[in-house]
């Protein structure tokens, strides 16, 4: 970054309200929100972790998704809280570049995750037989770690246009979090270009792991419907019914920010959006992954009877 050029050290997040009893009510909500993630997901990555039978690609990708959704409310929920509890709603200008790095390198991989989920369901319903021969443990963390490379790749590429902007005022960002359009709108120079490239950065993201998506759920719903039974096609669709929910809040509302034209939109909309997609769908992932499974139900009911047996034996051990 050029220093004779820039004169901004931070930032004031005009997105958060400035009514004293309206703070206090949105941080206790964001405060259960966001400790309802860190329980929940922790929760389904222990019992992961910790379950033989959910030793599986599918409760692998599953966990790591789950860490994901940890780490970007991480990058948001604690800041937004803190400037709720503070007069100057402020973030330093390191601070608020990290944050828009780590929240897009996070973003895109949990999209890229999500691609890589519904390409494992493909394979688990329509080549049931050849499943563990190609879903390899191997080709799982080479899959997880391509999730990751995405999501670096695709932020760098932004970043060797981003790196030398100049902020010379004002350094007011109407958002909650430093979001890259409200934060290109501060920029003194022309950001056309740059704007363009994101665009097509974020379509390309989006866009292209959803039409992805697209063609492992047609191969699916046609593999499906040739079931004979409807048990059969019962517990096959059981299999996708949660990936299938989570991809569907999360593309429509990335679609919604990213790539649909912003002229005309409401910015006070977008924000609500955000907060939808960054606070409250990491708190409700657990129970979407985990009140549908029976696998996961019949883990955690394994899991509370060993505890049950071992507090017992604890017991009559003391006694």
């Amino acid at each position: 970054m050029n220093g004779n050029q820039t004169t901004v050290t931070e930032f004031i997040l005009e997105g958060l309200p400035n009514i004293r009893t309206l703070e206090i009510s949105l941080f206790l909500t964001i405060l259960f929100l966001y400790t309802v993630t860190l329980l929940g997901n922790f929760f389904v990555l222990l019992l992961i972790c910790t379950n033989n039978n959910l030793r599986t690609p599918m409760y692998f990708f599953l966990a790591n998704y789950a860490f994901l959704e940890v780490t970007l409310a991480c990058v948001v929920s604690p800041k937004v809280m803190s400037n709720l509890l503070s007069r100057k709603k402020s973030i330093s200008y390191a601070g608020c570049l990290a944050q828009s790095y780590w929240f897009f390198l996070l973003a895109t991989a949990d999209m890229i995750l999500i691609a890589v989920m519904s390409y494992d369901r493909y394979l688990a319903v329509c080549n049931p037989l050849r499943y563990m021969n190609i879903m390899t443990w191997n080709k799982c963390i080479i899959l997880v770690a391509l999730s990751w490379f995405c999501g670096f790749l695709s932020v760098n590429i932004a970043e060797v246009f981003k790196g030398d902007l100049p902020y010379c005022g004002p350094n007011k960002i109407n958002h909650f979090f430093c979001d890259s359009v409200p934060l290109m709108e501060l920029v003194c120079m022309d950001t056309y270009f740059i704007q363009i490239i994101d665009f097509l950065l974020f379509s390309v993201v989006i866009l292209g792991s959803l039409i992805f998506i697209a063609f492992t759920y047609t191969y699916i719903l046609t593999t499906v419907f040739r079931i004979p039974s409807a048990d059969g096609r019962q517990k096959a669709f059981s299999t996708c019914t949660s990936h299938f929910t989570i991809m569907i809040i999360v593309y429509s509302s990335s679609i919604f920010l990213y790539v649909t034209p912003r002229k005309g939109g409401s910015l006070e909309f977008n924000k609500l959006i955000s907060a939808i997609d960054i606070i409250l769908v990491p708190a409700i992932n657990p129970f979407i992954f985990t009140l549908r499974n029976k696998q996961v139900q019949q883990a955690m009911s394994k899991s509370l009877k060993d505890c049950q047996r071992y507090r017992l034996s604890v017991v009559d051990y003391d006694s």
